[in-house]
Parts: structure tokens; C-alpha cells; sequence
């Protein structure tokens, strides 16, 4: 999402972050909110960016996380509720970092489960740990893909240990390599039959 806010204009990220620009004056040496008939061209401006940047966040939700945040008062407070909704406060985000980290260190191909599910399957928990900030060098999870595979793969496992520098592998070549093997798997099998 940070991304998606960004790329519509940077300063909504900067009120995101920030918090909005509220158009102000100094009365008796007091910070006081201006009255909306008290503000110029320039503190227009701000307000409506604020809007935008508020719009922007609301485009980018579905109902039920909309739900969650329709009653906030600006962009930062979206912003901060969702951080504790997904994210998690710092024990809630350590939890699931466990738990993905482990099935991260479980994961195994399932009985007759094609490479496309798998790899999903893999590709949601390495992404998972990603968006919480621990990730895993590629070499690693190359390796893991390769481990986790059925031994009757193990013929093109070798293959591939034996043929490519698994240290240059990147998970896509991997994947594209062992979908292409299970393509003509299922092709020969259907052939004999």
C-alpha cells in the first residue's frame, strides 16, 4: 500500500507519515486552528491534499478494511491502525513471524500437490516474512524448493544440483524449470495411457 500512495504523490506519504497539514494562526501566543473562512489560497491547498491523500487510502481498501478504519479522522490514524491491524504491535509481530518462520523450516511438497500449488503456497510464506521484515537469501530458498520436493523428483533435483550454479539459481528459473519437467511428466503419462 505504501507503494500504491507513493505513486499517486509523494506528499500524501509525507502526510501519511507526518500527519495532515492543519491551517493554523497565532492568537495571544497561542497555536490555534484557523477557521475554514480564515483560510487563504495556500492553506486551501493543504487541506485538500490532506483530502486527497485521505481518498487515496480509502481507494485502495476493500469493505471489511475500510470497515475498520472509516471512522478515523485523518491519514496518519488510518495509517497507525492499520500498521496494528496487519502488522501487529511488536509481541503480535514476533508471533508471526514465528510461525511463518516455521513453516518456512516445515515446508514440504503435499501428496499429489503440482508445482504451481506449491510453489504458492511457498511464495505466500516467504512473503509473509518479508512484509515483516525477515527475509531469506535467494541461494536458501532455492535450496529449501529443491529439499522440499517429493522423492520421486529426485532424479531432477540431481539434474538441476549437478547442471546450474545454485548460487546464480533464482527461485522464478527454478520454478519455470521444474514446471516445464512436470509438463512432460504429464504428457508422457498421458501418452502410456
Amino acid at each position: 500500500m505504501k507503494l500504491f500512495i507513493q505513486a499517486n504523490d509523494y506528499e500524501f506519504w509525507r502526510i501519511v507519515t507526518n500527519g495532515p497539514s492543519i491551517p493554523t494562526k497565532r492568537v495571544e501566543g497561542v497555536v490555534v486552528p484557523n477557521e475554514e473562512n480564515e483560510w487563504d489560497e495556500n492553506d486551501i491547498k493543504k487541506v485538500q491534499l490532506n483530502t486527497k491523500a485521505m481518498h487515496t487510502l480509502f481507494c485502495a481498501l476493500g469493505r471489511n478494511e475500510y470497515n475498520i478504519v472509516s471512522l478515523c479522522d485523518n491519514e496518519k490514524e488510518i495509517w497507525e491502525k492499520f500498521e496494528v491491524t496487519h502488522e501487529g504491535r511488536s509481541r503480535v509481530k514476533k508471533s508471526k513471524i514465528s510461525l511463518l518462520t516455521l513453516d518456512y523450516e516445515l515446508f514440504k511438497a503435499k501428496l499429489e500437490e503440482g508445482i504451481n500449488e506449491m510453489s504458492d503456497r511457498f511464495t505466500h510464506i516467504i512473503n509473509g516474512l518479508k512484509a515483516l521484515g525477515k527475509t531469506y537469501p535467494n541461494k536458501e530458498m532455492v535450496k529449501k524448493m529443491l529439499n522440499s520436493l517429493p522423492t520421486s523428483w529426485e532424479p531432477k533435483v540431481m539434474a538441476i544440483e549437478e547442471s546450474k550454479d545454485l548460487n546464480s539459481l533464482s527461485l522464478d528459473e527454478l520454478i519455470g524449470s521444474l514446471l516445464t519437467y512436470e509438463m512432460k511428466i504429464n504428457y508422457n503419462a498421458k501418452e502410456i495411457q
